[in-house]
């Protein structure tokens, strides 16, 4: 076991005490602290191999992967330091962060079913078969969606709108640029599209009556706003009960170009970030989840989060009685 010196040392480090204050929560393995901490893979066992080797930690196999967790038998002295050592750094933004990306990591290991979308593409881009496609599985998907009323924010020209009120209830596209709208209000016409509107606004206020729509898709569009998360409580307020949330956007990079190139004011967002953002807002079976990466570089990635709001007592109908 350590002592409490070796034990002073070990939480000297801000990335070891970070990783301890994960394993005294959950046992997790070096994947999932690498998800979680955006430390990388090397870094975070070469600190791991450290502290157990002191007795700090205990490990076991499952398959391919290590579990590690705090020993259960540490000394009272080192547990306390512990304790003393976590409670001054739990509010700082890493250690915040972790926390979120903890219960992500928690909440996706604890479902039992979950399909892996970049298996599936590969094995379908794999192997080929006659009359596969992805515009075949486009539109056997968009024929069992839902006729929904949908909002889709940050709409740009409206591909993603049009092809929504092929099977859509009504679908109201918002963008700032008068430009874009005119397009898509011509294209609209001329596709017969009647059930698919073009509104002028801005995505973090969209002028759209409250609880009025069951989607929301905010697509690429979250890092072109001055007030992302001011968009995501928007969603929440236009969303009937029971609707949902649904964000495309990119995972934070370095790439400063984009700005230039593209007008983006911001490099994209963490995990945690759209999380945080999602609950705060009141949001429920919030999901954040790395679902595409670009093969080339500089291999921009794209996040995709869910939330569902869910009927509260201020939703609920008036008693009569």
């Amino acid at each position: 076991m350590p002592s409490t010196f070796e034990s002073l040392k070990i939480l000297s480090d801000p990335t070891r005490l970070r990783l301890v204050s994960l394993l005294r929560q959950e046992e997790l393995s070096v994947g999932e602290m690498q998800t979680i901490t955006l430390l990388g893979q090397s870094r975070i066992s070469s600190q791991l191999n450290s502290m157990a080797k002191t007795g700090l930690l205990a490990s076991r196999r499952e398959g391919r992967s290590v579990f590690y967790r705090i020993n259960r038998d540490l000394s009272r002295p080192v547990t306390e330091l512990i304790r003393v050592a976590l409670e001054g750094c739990a509010e700082s933004p890493e250690f915040l962060a972790d926390e979120v990306n903890l219960r992500r990591a928690i909440a996706k290991r604890e479902e039992l079913v979950k399909i892996n979308f970049e298996q599936v593409a590969g094995r379908f881009d794999r192997s080929y078969g006659p009359g596969r496609s992805w515009q075949a599985f486009g539109n056997l998907l968009l024929h069992v969606f839902p006729p929904l009323t949908v909002a889709d924010l940050g709409s740009g020209e409206g591909l993603l709108a049009e092809l929504l009120a092929l099977r859509a209830k009504q679908v109201i596209a918002v963008d700032n640029s008068p430009k874009m709208i005119e397009y898509g209000q011509r294209k609209s016409r001329e596709k017969g599209l009647d059930n698919l509107e073009f509104r002028l606004g801005d995505l973090a206020a969209p002028p759209i009556d409250d609880t009025s729509v069951d989607l929301v898709i905010i697509s690429q569009a979250l890092h072109h706003t001055a007030t992302p998360q001011q968009a995501v409580e928007s969603s929440w307020r236009i969303l009937r009960s029971g609707g949902r949330l649904a964000i495309l956007d990119l995972l934070r990079h370095n790439y400063e170009e984009t700005r230039s190139l593209y007008g983006d004011l911001w490099l994209g967002f963490l995990d945690s970030e759209l999380q945080e953002w999602l609950e705060n807002a009141g949001f429920s079976a919030v999901d954040v989840s790395r679902v595409a990466r670009e093969p080339e570089p500089p291999h921009f990635e794209t996040l995709l989060a869910l939330g569902t709001k869910l009927e509260s007592l201020a939703d609920s109908p008036p008693d009569d009685n």
